[in-house]
């Protein structure tokens, strides 16, 4: 479930996403060959359909300038979050930035891989995840969160 609140918009589209997913896996577990493990093609699926949820509502994707790709942000500020307080923040991004975000930071795929899932420009993607850095960071300037 927390996979797919990461990629949806709302509890409801998430717990769509999960029961579609449990009924996938069930429906193909069959076809399952082994070349990863069980989990990994597990949250491939919820992925997946998390990802195509978010696909029909379209627009999802703003355009940046090139010189925005060049963004300057210190990893400090990320050090001093708790998980959840960082998921409270990646769960404020628009669709598309949380969706590159969550792939790239998160599930560890390339760029070209986040394209192809996307069906997006591998540069697309790029500005993407650099807006959603430049966002984050926007917000923790914003944040107080009673360090000293």
């Amino acid at each position: 479930m927390a996979l797919c609140l990461r990629y949806c918009q709302n509890q409801e589209e998430a717990e769509d996403a999960l029961m579609e997913a449990f009924v996938k896996i069930y429906d193909k577990l069959g076809d399952f060959r082994f070349q990863s493990s069980l989990e990994t093609w597990m949250r491939r699926i919820a992925v997946n359909l998390s990802i195509n949820k978010i696909r029909a509502r379209k627009n999802i994707f703003k355009e940046i300038s090139e010189s925005e790709y060049e963004i300057g942000y210190s990893d400090f500020s990320f050090d001093r979050l708790n998980v959840d307080q960082l998921n409270q923040l990646i769960e404020k991004l628009p669709v598309g930035y949380r969706m590159v975000f969550n792939l790239y930071c998160v599930e560890g795929f390339s760029h070209k891989e986040i394209g192809d899932i996307l069906n997006i420009d591998e540069g697309t993607s790029r500005s993407q995840l650099a807006k959603s850095r430049k966002t984050l960071q926007a917000m923790l300037n914003g944040l107080n969160l009673g360090w000293a």
